[in-house]
């Protein structure tokens, strides 16, 4: 009986060793165990803070891999956000300068007002083309729908000054340039327009004012280019075409 007790405890002590060693709670592979499990915890932690943004005024840092650091790009980005998650710009971003539209558009309305040659010589087509769809909406009022015409009858007026001017001048001027200034030219076409949309223009003080209107026009557009291409004395030259196309656009209005 002594000699089965002693095989029995034998045994027992022998499976109890045998399972301590296989656990992972005791020597180099419970210290493995930890060292793995620690480094996925951070390497986790690290890959969920670089996918949120940081905190407003603070720049995020990134490690470049050689114990140095760098600074990531501040957050949010300047610009609105949008719900679409895009940004808008401001109109200053895209060249609209309202204060800049505003002076020419006085110039125009004045046809005695010095013209600014540094504002002039801008190419601002924002105005020009609210003043093509100005023209062309009051043109509608009065059941005439000619917005095809407006804006064909601008291109080849455009690009027969743009050419003229060029050979009459030495300085060169730009196609955008000469867009711009004919485009705002047409604001007191717009109100010609608009008083034919209400009284019938086809008679004799119809045709005097339309005629002052054309008057204004090409008075207004030939004082801005021979202030931007220092033209002197030349202006009754440059206004002789001008006063061609908005009669052609006179004629639009009143017909």
């Amino acid at each position: 009986m002594g000699l089965n007790y002693n095989c029995l405890g034998t045994g027992k002590e022998s499976s109890l060793s045998s399972s301590r060693s296989t656990r992972p709670g005791m020597g180099v592979g419970r210290l493995g165990w930890i060292l793995k499990t620690a480094h996925l915890h951070r390497a986790t932690r690290q890959s969920t803070r670089s996918l949120l943004p940081p905190k407003a005024g603070a720049e995020p840092l990134q490690s470049t891999g050689g114990g140095g650091v760098i600074a990531s790009p501040r957050w949010p980005p300047r610009g609105r956000l949008r719900p679409c998650g895009c940004f808008s710009s401001s109109p200053a971003e895209l060249g609209i300068n309202f204060q800049h539209i505003w002076q020419k558009t006085l110039t125009v309305l004045n046809p005695l007002r010095p013209a600014d040659p540094g504002i002039m010589a801008e190419t601002d087509l924002a105005g020009p083309a609210v003043f093509c769809l100005a023209l062309g909406a009051t043109l509608l009022l009065a059941g005439k729908v000619h917005f095809g015409s407006v804006y064909g009858l601008s291109v080849l007026g455009c690009v027969g000054i743009h050419t003229l001017l060029n050979l009459m001048s030495s300085a060169h001027v730009s196609f955008g340039c000469v867009a711009s200034v004919l485009g705002y030219g047409l604001l007191p076409m717009v109100l010609l327009s608009g008083t034919a949309a209400l009284f019938s223009l086809q008679g004799t003080a119809g045709t005097v004012f339309a005629l002052a209107v054309v008057g204004w026009c090409s008075q207004s557009t030939s004082k801005i280019f021979i202030s931007v291409l220092a033209m002197e004395g030349q202006q009754l030259l440059v206004a002789y075409p001008c006063a061609l196309l908005f009669g052609i656009f006179a004629l639009l209005t009143v017909f």
